[in-house]
């Protein structure tokens, strides 16, 4: 029997049976997929669900959208080259003016890039290899809830400790700054007093000749945190980390492999707050869906020597081309315009769904990057601030969303958070039935766990 006359179980089975235990999102979303197109998959038994996951955000115009479609054909068609190393084609220097062309001219005017492997995290190698070559400092500032990708150097960035603690190595100096996380402010305050202080917190910490902390080599943050919960940093606060880092001639790398071509309601998340980082990494969707990583970044911090960063797989000439034609079609249809209108929809609804339910403690984001974070109101939380993240409880609305034909993942503290990721063209129809399906799902776990537990006789 050939694959594609299996079901669900016996690919499921046999998948268990042959890959890494470390495998992650079968063991929550149990299906195999048979088919693609849009905003929906269709798993190998019939059922057809809305994709809110897209590859993690890098479906931007989500499954086997017809203009990526047609770029990969012309270039299967044409006897184009297909992997090249880091020699330039026709279809790279296109990517390139696609990529310059969708960011702001003051950054673009005076950019470079370095194509990396082909992950977002080694994006962010190659970024951590260039601010410290530049500089000749070694440490690294990162923020609390980070999420940098699963590399050794990345890992050390992130704020989650589960994932770094078994791997022994992890030699980077990496020093972790309050994340404005207005919900659960480190400070305990919140609103434009918190990330004020925190501000001020970090000023203060790098002109401290006792803070322990050595010359930065530079400074990492995610715009909107994905992983960590879907914590859009406050635009003042952006500003200020902007100054303060300028001030000091330390660099500023900016994290939108997640965020980033429209995703927030602007083309780039760091766009909101009206900045100009040193340095962006960026993946997932510049690549079309396929593998594509680069680094873009000031040409003042462009001293290393050839060489000093390759990777064999930089060359994807299929990713470039479907990289391209993804980026002419979120410029030309201002799908951050639309992403910015639908995620405001979808947010009403979250917000709607939130007064009714006590256990959504907080609704948050920007554009189609939502989190709905869960909190376990009948705990004994003693601690400041909101209610303690319920992890158990997003699972269980995971469960039932998937049941009722909505992927959504799970993230943030506890995996309490449970985030929106649709593909950038869905529509406002859509958008009421991932809604609807959603409230659905928060009302039947309330009501299970409302349910009195049965007594054995």
């Amino acid at each position: 029997m050939s694959y594609l006359e299996q079901d669900n179980s016996a690919i499921l089975s046999q998948q268990a049976g042959r890959e890494s235990n470390a495998r992650t999102y079968p063991r929550h979303l149990p299906l195999a997929i048979r088919e693609a197109q849009g905003v929906t998959v269709t798993d190998m038994d019939g059922n057809e669900y809305y994709d809110c996951l897209a590859g993690a955000g890098t479906l931007a115009l989500g499954h086997n959208h017809p203009r990526i479609v047609e770029a990969m054909e012309r270039t299967l068609e044409t006897s184009r080259p297909l992997h090249t190393l880091d020699i330039s084609t026709p279809a790279k220097e296109r990517f390139v003016d696609s990529l310059f062309e969708s960011l702001p001219d003051e950054f673009s005017e005076r950019a470079k890039v370095q194509f990396c492997s082909p992950a977002g995290t080694d994006a962010v190698e190659a970024a951590l290899k260039l601010v410290k070559t530049a500089t000749g400092n070694r440490s690294i500032l990162g923020f609390q809830g980070a999420y940098h990708g699963m590399t050794s150097g990345a890992l050390s960035l992130m704020g989650d400790t589960d994932a770094k603690e078994p791997i022994p190595g992890l030699m980077n100096e990496v020093h972790h700054l309050p994340f404005p996380y207005d919900y659960r402010c480190p400070f305990g305050v919140g609103g434009e007093t918190g990330h004020r202080i925190g501000s001020d917190y970090v000023e203060n910490l790098l002109d401290d000749d006792e803070s322990g902390i050595t010359d930065p080599a530079g400074m990492i943050l995610e715009p909107v945190q994905g992983e960590g919960g879907t914590i859009p940093s406050p635009d003042a606060w952006l500003r200020e980390i902007r100054r303060i880092t300028r001030e000091r001639d330390i660099p500023l790398i900016l994290d939108e492999i997640q965020a980033g071509l429209g995703r927030t309601g602007e083309t780039y998340a760091f766009e909101h707050a009206g900045i100009i980082p040193d340095v962006v990494t960026l993946s997932k969707a510049i690549g079309g869906g396929l593998p594509l990583a680069v680094v873009v970044y000031d040409e003042e911090l462009d001293v290393w020597e050839p060489g000093a960063h390759a990777g064999t797989f930089r060359g994807n000439q299929l990713a470039m081309a479907a990289g391209e034609a993804t980026i002419d079609y979120v410029l030309e249809n201002d799908l951050d315009a639309h992403a910015a209108n639908a995620g405001a929809r979808l947010r009403e609804h979250l917000e709607s769904t939130a007064e009714q339910f006590g256990s959504i403690g907080d609704v948050r984001g920007r554009g189609l990057m939502l989190g709905v974070e869960f909190v376990d109101t009948d705990a004994d939380w003693q601690g400041p601030g909101p209610h303690a993240p319920d992890g158990d409880f997003a699972a269980a609305v995971q469960a039932e969303c998937f049941d009722r034909g909505l992927i959504v993942e799970l993230g943030g503290r506890e995996s309490a958070t449970a985030r929106f990721l649709p593909p950038l063209i869905v529509s406002v129809s859509q958008i009421d039935e991932i809604a609807a399906i959603f409230e659905e799902a928060v009302a039947a776990v309330t009501k299970t766990d409302a349910e009195p537990a049965e007594v054995a006789a």
